[in-house]
């Protein structure tokens, strides 16, 4: 079964040709990541692009559960940017689903699985790792206590605290010209 995709143009006609590609191409994109829902492609032509060669645009976005993914390439030719923007989706589903669906199983950590070539390697391909992890207690304060707090221990660049008048977790940073920053997360 292949994947419904949609297709958009915009300052150009999205012809049989264009249309037909774009099936045959992104309609197999759901053998790379399953869970597939959407897919949509955007093909534009930019009159004001600086060069020539970036003119025509091709924007490929993937939903699914729990995850978009997008991929944007421009090229002289249409079906070259849409090649290229194909290529990079593709590279993302990969490192997608490396990153969600790779697990061994067996619980063993990913350190006592891996050889040392392929740690290094890991480290060269999935790009900064977390070398470390702290945890700590946080108690309902206000701004000006977290300001306090801050001083207190040191903390130049910023500090986590519980905010006991939002009741919500805040983040205080202190800004180039000496104010402090205050940062309130929602969740989306």
């Amino acid at each position: 079964m292949t994947l419904e995709v949609e297709i958009y143009g915009r300052n150009m006609d999205v012809t049989d040709r264009i249309r037909d590609y774009v099936n045959k191409k992104v309609g197999k994109l759901d053998r790379y990541l399953p869970g597939i829902e959407e897919a949509r492609v955007d093909v534009s032509y930019v009159k004001s692009a600086r060069s020539a060669s970036d003119r025509q645009v091709a924007q490929i976005t993937v939903r699914g559960k729990g995850f978009i993914l997008r991929s944007e390439e421009r090229s002289e030719d249409i079906f070259a940017a849409l090649d290229n923007a194909l290529d990079k989706i593709q590279r993302r589903m990969e490192r997608y689903k490396g990153k969600r669906y790779r697990g061994r199983g067996d619980g063993r950590t990913v350190a006592e699985v891996l050889t040392p070539e392929e740690k290094e390697e890991t480290t060269e391909t999935l790009g900064p790792i977390i070398a470390r992890r702290k945890r700590f207690a946080l108690s309902p304060m206000d701004e000006f206590e977290a300001i306090e707090q801050m001083e207190l221990l040191g903390h130049e660049d910023f500090f986590v605290f519980y905010n006991a008048a939002t009741n919500s977790i805040n983040v205080l940073y202190r800004r180039r010209d000496g104010t402090y920053g205050l940062i309130e997360p929602e969740i989306a």
